[in-house]
């Protein structure tokens, strides 16, 4: 197997495991099975049925294909669903929240690293795991920040979770459109919020080992 289609394959159950073995007190538990199953089916539903949107050239079609079948809407479900969760009262933590999305996106990654390396694009097989991995744990660390009651954090968290998604997408879109000064200018965007979240993350386990953050 080629290194950049063994890249796209391991890189996300490997990020989880090292994601999960930080907070060895906040697993998925069981919506973790429901979160794989999920993932499988809508990765097989696209593995068969095809994209919801046909790319186009270099123009807006493009940009809006990569928004709704490759970068974010993978990864704005499996929360969007994780979301409901927590309305119902099922769960509240945030490291929770990445958990369950990046178990989502496994079985969706190794389906489609089957169709992708047939295409052999470094765009495809590695920039599409690390956005996608840093709106899975970005989001739902956002997504925390509203918890605070703080009016300043709440708007950055806001503007954060709205702003992301397209951010990683058009970081997408440049890439395949040839222009990676722009493409690395969204990208490092997109994982500012990954960022602060392992900062922040680590920060609370060196002050207490004992709580980690919710």
């Amino acid at each position: 197997m080629k290194p950049m289609s063994l890249f796209c394959l391991l890189w996300t159950p490997l990020f989880y495991l090292w994601w999960s073995a930080l907070f060895p007190e906040k697993d998925a538990g069981f919506g973790g099975i429901w979160a794989l199953l999920l993932g499988s089916i809508l990765g097989l539903g696209v593995f068969f049925l095809g994209p919801l949107m046909e790319p186009g050239g270099f123009d807006r079609s493009r940009w809006i294909s990569g928004f709704v079948d490759t970068v974010s809407v993978p990864v704005l479900l499996p929360l969007l669903l994780y979301g409901l969760l927590c309305c119902f009262g099922l769960s509240r933590s945030w490291v929770n929240g990445a958990n369950f999305a990046l178990l989502w996106l496994i079985p969706d990654m190794v389906i489609r690293t089957v169709s992708w390396s047939v295409q052999n694009q470094p765009f495809l097989l590695v920039l599409v795991p690390l956005l996608r991995t840093a709106l899975a744990v970005g989001i739902p660390f956002l997504g925390g920040l509203l918890m605070t009651g703080n009016p300043g954090l709440i708007l950055v968290a806001l503007l954060g979770i709205i702003g992301l998604p397209l951010a990683g997408t058009t970081s997408y879109w440049a890439f395949f459109c040839q222009s990676p000064l722009l493409g690395y200018v969204f990208l490092v965007i997109t994982v500012i919020p990954l960022g602060a979240a392992l900062g922040v993350c680590w920060v609370l386990r060196t002050k207490s080992p004992q709580t980690p953050p919710t």
